[in-house]
């Protein structure tokens, strides 16, 4: 199994809504977003699956390590071997890689944030700079899509946020600001114990309201001769959305069941955005003639 196998073994074992926006890329931007997640995900794994904090802080700073060894063409494992492809290719920066595994190093020893302005720093971390990095991979020509992406991955990760509750509390974690628990009048309890009443459903509905206004603020800041280039970013954007939109539709109850969009659907609304995008695009490049 080559570097990009591997990579690619990752992103489509996860099932993730990532995974369905890839389709629709050339191959070397596919490659490059793959290897990314990719990276991301070995990250990720490290904090959600090392209980010893020593362990997870020795592993996190080999991959620091490694990206290092990545910008200097000296990489030694397959996501690295993949990522010196992609970042010599599409220019990425390395300070932004290092900010993913400071927000994976937070995940070791912040279970709590008071605010959300402490919390924004977090997600940007751990999201925003995935979409500037991505949209470079991509390709853009206005520097308002830099916001976009910024914007955008601070939705997805609010999104996630709320369709995590029960899997974070079961790691001892609340991502809500805990300024905005006592506001409607939330128990850390109340989280940690999937205690789900009106105060709650209320807490969960401000957090959705507050994705959507990402969702919103992405979209109206994206120029439209970058769409069709960010045509990937869309679609996670559509599925994530989707997600967010069914989380309403069960009343905001995370703890009964995982909410969760079927493989055939995420799919589906893939092609379908797609297919939007591309008949956008032509309509733009016709009116510019």
């Amino acid at each position: 199994m080559n570097a990009e196998e591997y990579c690619q073994e990752q992103a489509a074992g996860s099932g993730s809504s990532f995974y369905y926006s890839f389709l629709f890329l050339p191959t070397n931007q596919r490659q490059a977003i793959t290897a990314l997640y990719a990276f991301c995900r070995e990250v990720d794994d490290i904090v959600d699956e090392c209980s010893e904090v020593n362990i997870a802080h020795t592993k996190l700073n080999w991959w620091r390590d490694e990206i290092q060894r990545v910008f200097h063409d000296q990489a030694q494992h397959p996501v690295g071997i993949a990522l010196s492809k992609a970042v010599k290719e599409f220019n990425l920066d390395e300070k932004h890689f290092h900010s993913i595994i400071d927000g994976m190093l937070m995940d070791t020893h912040q279970f709590r944030y008071q605010t959300f302005d402490e919390l924004t720093v977090y997600c940007y971390r751990v999201a925003g700079v995935v979409g500037l990095l991505a949209i470079e991979i991509f390709g853009y020509s206005h520097q308002s899509t830099r916001q976009y992406a910024e914007d955008l991955g601070l939705a997805f990760q609010l999104t996630n946020i709320l369709r995590d509750v029960k899997e974070d509390a079961s790691r001892g974690r609340i991502y809500l600001p805990l300024d905005e628990l006592k506001q409607f009048n939330v128990s850390e309890e109340d989280v940690l114990d999937n205690k789900m009443n009106k105060n709650l459903e209320q807490l969960f509905e401000f957090q959705a309201q507050r994705a959507e206004s990402y969702y919103k603020k992405a979209y109206d800041t994206l120029p439209a001769p970058d769409r069709f280039k960010q045509r990937a970013g869309l679609i996670m954007a559509a599925i994530y959305h989707s997600l967010l939109t069914l989380i309403k539709k069960h009343h905001y109850d995370v703890f009964s069941k995982p909410i969760r969009i079927s493989p055939l659907r995420k799919l589906w609304i893939a092609w379908r955005t797609y297919r939007k995008e591309l008949t956008l695009n032509k309509a733009i490049k016709k009116g510019e003639r």
